[in-house]
């Protein structure tokens, strides 16, 4: 396979997909067209707003495609027209038929972010820190109908730091994708890549999050509810809530503590963090938002009317 004139269509929609197609527009294999999601309302007005991908495809004069799904054969016919040579999938979010798969003369190319065939599915950024794993990183893999169990191409590692959040994961992972496709493809034009079949029997499936998993459970070890913090950071973001009302916390950490205090209690109020005894150990908040304000550091948040009173407890259930 030669780089010029290699016809490659792009397919992806948030922030994650935009940083490998800049990669892409930068580098001799500019896209023909770029695939994303419809927009969708967002914010207090409810506006149509354009994603990351869309923004940045019209930025470079490259053609945008929008389709609701592949169902129709509409979309199927228009996809055939650009007679793409390489279809790239980035954190598209649409599920691609078998139809579209067969269409690009070297099939589809997926960036995916985790060690394959670890943490196949939605959310394998914050599945990978929840669990507690020491690293994870980028395969490129030649997709197929599975979901994620395409051959892979190229992996490269990344280590999740004790200081990581998902936002910082999510960054460094979305540049070393860059890299790893770019990579990838200049290894396909060398035929020099050896595809190798993923084994099913190391799969593990990372489920979308939901909103519902951020909410803090005090019965918890400590050490489990501070990956949590750092897991959903900044989506959905942890939260717990103390006299009724929720408080969002973007960063804490596990300490050990007295194992004799209430669960839940307030077992510490100072300018270091508010310590809440968990199932083990204690969690020790160290940047919050009360409801109507604005994110603060625990420091900050405690010279002003802080409503958190030593020895009371959080909501526990």
């Amino acid at each position: 396979m030669s780089v010029s004139p290699l016809r490659i269509v792009f397919a992806g929609t948030p922030d994650f997909a935009a940083t490998s197609l800049q990669a892409l527009i930068q580098s001799p294999y500019k896209p023909i067209a770029a695939y994303c999601q419809p927009d969708r309302k967002a914010g207090r007005g409810r506006k149509l707003r354009i994603g990351p991908v869309k923004q940045l495809a019209l930025d470079n004069g490259i053609d945008v495609y929008q389709p609701l799904n592949f169902k129709s054969q509409d979309s199927i016919d228009a996809l055939l027209q650009l007679n793409p040579d390489v279809l790239i999938v980035v954190a598209y979010g649409l599920i691609l038929p078998q139809a579209v798969l067969d269409i690009p003369r070297y099939g589809a190319i997926n960036v995916h972010a985790s060690l394959l065939p670890r943490w196949r599915g939605a959310a394998p950024i914050q599945r990978a820190m929840l669990a507690g794993d020491k690293q994870t990183g980028i395969t490129t893999m030649q997709m197929d109908k599975g979901l994620d169990t395409g051959e892979m191409l190229l992996q490269r590692e990344c280590p999740i730091l004790p200081t990581d959040s998902g936002v910082l994961l999510h960054d460094r992972l979305a540049s070393l994708g860059a890299e790893t496709l770019l990579e990838t493809l200049a290894a396909i034009a060398a035929d020099e890549l050896v595809a190798i079949t993923q084994d099913d029997s190391l799969a593990c499936y990372a489920k979308k999050i939901e909103v519902e998993e951020a909410a803090l459970d005090w019965s918890l070890t400590a050490e489990e509810l501070a990956l949590r913090v750092r897991a959903y950071n900044p989506m959905p973001v942890a939260h717990c809530s103390y006299k009724g009302e929720r408080y969002k916390i973007r960063r804490a950490e596990a300490i050990i503590g007295d194992s004799s205090n209430p669960i839940a209690q307030v077992c510490a109020v100072d300018k270091l963090g508010i310590d809440v005894q968990t199932g083990a150990g204690l969690l020790r908040i160290q940047h919050i938002q009360a409801p109507g304000k604005r994110g603060l550091e625990v420091s900050d948040y405690l010279n002003g009317n802080a409503a958190i009173v030593l020895g009371e407890l959080f909501d526990f259930s």
